[in-house]
């Protein structure tokens, strides 16, 4: 395995020293990301949010800032990140207004339209299934509820196979019953925010 093969398996799923250095590099990179989305104000306060892959914690950081009466969920694959993210957010998990558990995206482990908002930042290239994980966060979001994927176009350029263009993306969450497919582009950054209405 290569060094860049490595490095992308530990960006996918962190472990152990270099793991933890690689969550610290996330959190510092999902920062602008973060910004970005709440200038977009999709998160209301009081609603019930769930960040897919929430790695080192910072943006369930942010999400329980731009959501001071709503309660802030993650799951992530890495049993690492889930250490990291409980460490990021003390105080908010010792309170209960944060949640992680590790999970999977395609057996999100909570009960049909339990979430208002659903977010993925920089990770969906990474989910086992998409069509079929696109469905599992459909089956848990609340009707009229959110899922909102933030990434950069780079990597869904490096990454994916398929669902790499807006059509193709717009066409999978329409297929999968999201009733409005919202899709964003910040050139200057290379960013892409796709946003669906369910």
């Amino acid at each position: 395995m290569t060094i860049l093969q490595k490095l992308i398996q530990q960006a996918k799923k962190p472990k152990g020293f270099v793991g933890s250095l690689m969550l610290r590099i996330m959190n510092k990179a999902h920062k602008g990301m973060n910004t970005w989305l709440m200038r977009q104000e999709v998160i209301k306060d009081g609603d019930t949010v769930l960040d897919i892959g929430c790695g080192g914690g910072n943006t369930l950081r942010s999400l329980s800032k731009m959501n001071p009466s709503g309660t802030i969920y993650g799951i992530d694959f890495s049993a690492q990140a889930v250490q990291e993210s409980i460490k990021t957010n003390e105080t908010d998990v010792a309170n209960g207004k944060v949640i992680v558990t590790q999970a999977s995206v395609s057996s999100i482990p909570y009960t049909d339209k339990f979430f208002d908002t659903i977010t993925a930042f920089k990770t969906h290239y990474f989910w086992p299934d998409l069509a079929n994980d696109v469905k599992e966060v459909f089956r848990v979001l609340k009707d009229g509820g959110k899922f909102i994927i933030i990434s950069e176009l780079y990597k869904i350029n490096y990454h994916m196979k398929a669902y790499k263009t807006k059509p193709e993306i717009q066409q999978l969450f329409e297929s999968v019953g999201f009733q409005t497919v919202t899709i964003q582009e910040n050139t200057q950054k290379g960013w892409l925010c796709i946003t669906g209405l369910k």
